[in-house]
């Protein structure tokens, strides 16, 4: 059995099958519905249902309240239809979006690195035709026993999606990361789904490009500028502004060197926000936003700017780039965020689309 879903103001139209989700359903149609953790967690895939009934699914009650309910309100990522429905989203037009259904791979760990102390390279070989995506999105990984799969950004280039890099940083308690820094192994069956998200580089705007990146939030940048100078031989200027603890944390660091010394109008400057003495570190101190402050001697102004790591980065650097007058049409995120984060919070509270 399967039921229609309206989304309104497009009027566009899919079915979905029983038990299905209106989020799964609108992604495997190449429809984009705003979304973040997948889990009910955080709110940013509410919707309001105006005809038609939904069961709401295991959303959780502090990102969907009673009141919101009673109003027809519901999180796509969880809701699914008891029936034909037209749901209302909030959906922003991009035009540098492309409209890429969501697919199902399997496949097989390739290779592992450590990348740092915590956080591990996973290189997995997709069957079949490879997964077609833009620079930024991100994938689910799922693998035999895993009761639900976990989202990681992808860090290569989309040139040739047969394989698939991801950067998987250690959470503490985590279960899924801590088996892929214990137990996974090479040969190994995976399942990969995606593309997912709506971080992606807006080719068409001419600016400037300052990426902001922390820990392992770097996988998306990393993404965004391969594909840019080696696919795109794109000429505008592109910053990388990078933080990690300490020297060990510093991850690609000698590849961005030499992207830097092979395209002039690269720049990379990485920082460490806790330097030890082993770091032997003369390069710049402190948090990503200072960093990115002094560089730009706190002028943000004709740039487009992509964040991407943990809420406080994110944070942080939204401030840092509003006092240097830049504002929300040229800010865009990518909050790296564990099921704990997205419990507590979702949007910034500074930014409607943020």
């Amino acid at each position: 059995m399967s039921y229609t879903v309206t989304i309104e103001p497009l009027g566009a139209s899919f079915d979905v099958a029983e038990g299905q989700t209106l989020l799964d359903g609108a992604l495997r149609h190449g429809i984009y519905l705003p979304h973040a953790c997948c889990h009910g967690l955080c709110g940013t895939c509410k919707v309001r249902v105006v005809d038609g009934e939904v069961n709401h699914g295991d959303a959780s009650p502090f990102a969907l309240m009673d009141l919101e309910r009673d109003e027809g309100h519901c999180l796509a990522c969880c809701a699914t239809p008891e029936g034909d429905v037209v749901i209302e989203a909030d959906i922003d037009e991009e035009p540098d979006q492309r409209p890429i259904p969501l697919r199902d791979f399997s496949g097989r760990v390739a290779a592992l690195q450590d990348l740092t102390p915590t956080i591990k390279g996973v290189t997995i070989a997709l069957d079949g035709d490879g997964l077609d995506f833009q620079a930024g999105q991100y994938v689910n990984l799922g693998w035999p026993g895993l009761a639900q799969p976990r989202a990681f950004s992808l860090a290569n280039a989309p040139a040739d999606g047969r394989l698939v890099e991801l950067n998987i940083r250690r959470v503490p308690g985590g279960e899924a990361t801590g088996y892929i820094h214990e137990r996974l192994q090479v040969g190994d069956p995976v399942t990969v789904s995606g593309p997912l998200g709506r971080f992606f580089v807006r080719k068409s705007d001419p600016q400037p490009i300052l990426f902001m990146a922390g820990g392992s939030g770097l996988s998306s940048p990393r993404s965004m500028i391969l594909d840019l100078l080696h696919t795109d031989g794109d000429t505008r200027p592109i910053t990388l502004v990078y933080g990690a603890r300490n020297r060990a944390e510093l991850y690609y660091h000698e590849d961005f060197v030499e992207l830097a010394a092979r395209h002039p109008n690269f720049r990379y400057l990485p920082a460490l926000s806790e330097p030890t003495a082993d770091c032997a570190w003369d390069g710049a101190t402190g948090f990503v936003h200072d960093a990115a402050w002094t560089l730009f001697d706190g002028d943000f102004r004709g740039h487009k700017a992509y964040l991407c790591g943990p809420p406080p980065m994110i944070e942080s650097g939204i401030r840092t780039l509003m006092k240097g007058r830049l504002f929300e049409r040229d800010i865009h995120t990518e909050k790296f965020l564990s099921a704990a984060d997205a419990a507590q919070q979702s949007r910034s509270p500074l930014f409607k689309n943020l």
